[in-house]
């Protein structure tokens, strides 16, 4: 297999920590095929998840997509989507991930739905909305999330087989204005104050860390802003109704 062929390669140039990025590198395409113009993972017809390496590669491709979105590659998107996948895998893990990624993938034609379609077959739906979090993070790391990139992350939405209100949910999180609160929690701005309970204590259970207990520590971060904002959004409609 490629990925011991590269440990023993990365241990004759440079040793233990050449073996072990080799092996890592090996092990990233060993489960990448490129067919045509789409690239493709390699689920066996018995796996029922995503493994590690199939899931980095498809994040970051999704990243690329959206830092494109608005036809300026921004340097600071580019460094948010870098630490926040050496906070999640590790430098050499992560370092592994954009080389096969700038090596492979990126001279294909990335295509979001056949990626989506995978995810959404293998993947639990809070991971899918953590996914979408991550997204709108990426296009506000330079402080503004252009109309493209919205746009662009509507439709990986979509293939994600996110709920419209969901998404709505997640982008009000990201744009403050009179009805932010409203839209994080779900509602319309008509609701009642019992209605508005009735919403947090539901969107509480949604985006509770816990759900996201069997992701990396990065997604997890992610996991507790978006039960921040949650959080943040029940206060002040409570501050502004005073109930």
């Amino acid at each position: 297999m490629l990925r011991w062929l590269l440990a023993v390669l990365g241990y004759a140039l440079y040793r233990f920590p050449g073996a072990i990025v080799g092996f890592l590198v090996g092990s990233l395409i060993d489960n990448f095929s490129v067919k045509g113009k789409v690239f493709q993972t390699s689920f066996g017809t018995s796996q029922q998840q995503v493994t590690p390496a199939d899931f980095e590669l498809n994040l970051l491709s999704l990243a690329s997509l959206v830092i494109k979105a608005d036809g300026n590659v921004s340097q600071t998107e580019l460094d948010y989507v870098r630490q926040y996948f050496v906070q999640a895998y590790g430098r050499a893990r992560a370092n592994a991930t954009f080389k096969v990624f700038n090596e492979v993938i990126k001279k294909q034609e990335i295509s979001a739905q056949n990626i989506c379609t995978l995810l959404r077959q293998r993947t639990r739906y809070e991971s899918r909305l953590q996914i979408l979090h991550f997204l709108f993070s990426i296009a506000n790391a330079d402080g503004n999330v252009s109309t493209s990139e919205v746009n662009e992350i509507n439709r990986i939405s979509g293939f994600l087989g996110i709920y419209a209100r969901d998404f709505e949910s997640i982008k009000a999180m990201f744009f403050k204005n009179p009805d932010s609160a409203y839209k994080i929690l779900e509602i319309e701005k008509t609701a009642t104050n019992a209605e508005i309970k009735t919403a947090y204590r539901t969107m509480v259970k949604k985006y509770h860390p816990d759900k996201l207990q069997h992701m990396d520590e990065a997604h997890q971060k992610g996991g507790e802003e978006k039960f921040k904002k949650v959080q943040e959004a029940y206060e002040q409609l409570q501050k502004e109704r005073g109930f």
